[in-house]
């Protein structure tokens, strides 16, 4: 099991920031659909998760080819790139995602109560109103240049491991 925190201060400075890092998470993930296939079928499982302040990777499966998967991860956040088509339809995923959110009652409740308890927070209607508003390509670009320079990270890695 390994679990890396990737924190960035980037990421909270506005809800344009956290609307970006959503794009970014989601089209990584898109990008490893189908390279991570073959860890699929041989039972490793991976998860990237937009955190608060980062992007969290979980990866777990059998020890032996983990490392491979997680320095596949890596490389595909290290050399990230998209199409102009695949930015687009992460655009509209998420579009459809931010709205399924506010017409829940139970999900904006959630999302008012966090924004009155947390200092800084941004609401869900304004990620939703910035996304209306409408991302460029060279924002997003812009953006993963500037949190790839500016990380923290934190590891946990348990199980048959050598330091």
């Amino acid at each position: 099991y390994v679990r890396f925190h990737l924190i960035s201060p980037l990421i909270q400075q506005s809800a344009e920031n956290i609307v970006l890092f959503d794009t970014f998470v989601n089209i990584l993930s898109h990008n490893l659909g189908e390279p991570a296939y073959e860890a699929d079928v041989a039972q490793l499982e991976y998860k990237l998760v937009v955190g608060e302040h980062g992007l969290i990777i979980r990866v777990k499966g059998f020890n032996h080819k983990l490392p491979l998967l997680f320095q596949l991860i890596i490389d595909y956040l290290s050399d990230f790139s998209f199409t102009p088509a695949v930015f687009e339809m992460i655009t509209e995923q998420l579009k459809k995602t931010y709205y399924n959110i506010l017409i829940k009652p139970e999900t904006l409740a959630k999302d008012v109560r966090l924004l009155i308890l947390e200092h800084g927070r941004w609401s869900m209607i304004e990620k939703y109103q910035t996304l209306m508003k409408g991302l460029s390509i060279e924002a997003l670009s812009s953006f993963v240049k500037a949190f790839k320079s500016q990380l923290f990270v934190e590891g946990l890695v348990q199980g048959n491991f050598t330091s």
